[in-house]
């Protein structure tokens, strides 16, 4: 099944907002879109929980506020904590989602390599076997 891109309401509802600026909502899931396409194309089918995550920092924080200050209440968020951008977990779920990166191995042993010994044996050195006591 082909990656289907989230809507407006589901983005809403990954918020927990009752209500969300459609329009707005929209623009920034097609650019979360085209940002996770930059890592992996065509995206997976489970990419909407990274293409969610990446529009709804976006969505909640667009001017990049690290520390504000509201009557008695006082917030201060992580540096580059808004804006629309991927991070690094968000670019390895995607690779990971799509079947790539992680450790593998690679055998560069040829399928006709054959286990017996290539070298010449001596037959005068090891013709009787080993001096006793190195069996």
């Amino acid at each position: 099944m082909a990656f289907v891109s989230p809507t407006a309401e589901q983005l809403g509802m990954y918020l927990g907002l009752p209500e969300i600026d459609g329009d707005r909502a929209d623009l920034l899931i097609q650019q979360a879109v085209s940002l996770a396409e930059s890592v992996v194309k065509p995206l997976p089918e489970q990419a909407t929980a990274v293409v969610l995550s990446v529009a709804g920092r976006a969505y909640v924080n667009p001017q990049q506020v690290s520390y504000e200050t509201i009557g008695p209440m006082s917030v201060q968020r992580p540096t580059g904590s808004g804006g629309l951008y991927l991070t690094k977990a968000d670019k390895a779920a995607l690779k990971s989602l799509a079947g790539r990166g992680g450790a593998f191995t690679v055998d560069p042993t040829p399928t006709s390599a054959d286990p017996s010994p290539t070298w010449p044996i001596d037959e005068t050195y090891f013709g009787n076997g080993f001096e006793p006591g190195w069996s």
